[in-house]
């Protein structure tokens, strides 16, 4: 197994977000890295989630699960038509005008096409469009509802492409639905390793999210935070045969009266070879990168 940097690139987005999440410097690659407390280097942190994991449990268990690595909301075959449609759709504002099923399977299958599958409960309608619809409010752009039928979407998971269950919601004005995955992703096994703490100011930081994985494998972009006062972050990777470890850290920070305010910036890391069925691992937490969209509120699964 081998540590060492990443290149960065893409789009920077900024947050009002806790200071306490800059806890983080920058690393050159090699066995240093870029994390940890003055005893526990990046590269020392790194190989003890990469020893926890690999062969663990837990592992097991996250490969046997359903965990989205994809977009599980879907908008219309050819994507949404105006820029007021693509407002609401950014704000999530939604209005309802029609009923939706009070009725569903309790459960649903997850099939992957190497013939695998898994049974996962089912979340209804009601619930599921209260997810989507973040915002309801009439008079402003909003995309329009007025029903919705289950059936079936793809998506990428931990485990490959799989056909889950969804929920289409016919919009106005639109002749193919909105899809949103119905079923619930599987609970994560609890890690084998407790997340880094007592680490002195500028050494490691936890990541934001997981943004996509390339259709080869190799390339993985995720989120990670960096400062006002520093000259933005850095991605170490420590690959194994079972797991990427991602050190999350920020290049030449400076000490003193800085500013709170934290920027995210998408990270692009690339890889030695194909992700395949390996577990992408936080250093800083021993945990799976949650996968969410730049945008999005929250990360799913987290």
């Amino acid at each position: 197994m081998r540590i060492r940097a990443s290149r960065t690139a893409g789009m920077l987005a900024t947050a009002a977000l806790s200071a306490t999440g800059l806890v983080a410097t920058s690393g050159c690659g090699g066995d240093k890295g870029s994390g940890g407390s003055a005893a526990e280097p990046a590269g020392d942190r790194a190989r003890q989630v990469a020893a926890a994991w690999d062969g663990s449990p837990a592992a097991d268990a996250w490969r046997a699960g359903y965990h989205p690595m994809g977009e599980a909301v879907q908008p219309p075959r050819g994507g949404l038509r105006s820029r007021a449609d693509k407002r609401a759709w950014e704000a999530q504002n939604f209005v309802l005008r029609g009923t939706l099923p009070a009725t569903w399977p309790k459960h649903g299958q997850v099939a992957w096409a190497n013939g695998e599958a898994l049974t996962r409960p089912t979340v209804g309608a009601r619930k599921t469009y209260k997810d989507l619809a973040r915002a309801q409010v009439d008079g402003i752009p909003h995309l329009t509802v007025t029903g919705a039928k289950l059936g079936e979407m793809t998506l990428s998971t931990s485990r490959g492409p799989a056909t889950v269950p969804a929920w289409l919601f016919t919009l106005r004005d639109y002749a193919t639905p909105l899809k949103r995955a119905a079923v619930s992703p599987s609970k994560l096994p609890p890690p084998p390793v407790k997340p880094a703490h007592d680490l002195p100011a500028g050494r490691l930081a936890p990541l934001g999210r997981l943004v996509d994985i390339a259709d080869d494998g190799r390339s993985v972009s995720l989120i990670a935070v960096h400062g006002a006062c520093d000259d933005g972050p850095s991605v170490d990777v420590l690959e194994t045969r079972g797991s990427v470890v991602f050190s999350a850290s920020v290049k030449n920070p400076e000490s003193g009266n800085c500013s709170a305010q934290a920027t995210m910036k998408q990270v692009e890391v690339k890889l030695d070879r194909p992700v395949g069925d390996r577990v992408l691992l936080d250093a800083h937490t021993g945990r799976p990168v949650p996968y969410g969209p730049p945008n999005s509120p929250s990360p799913s699964w987290s």
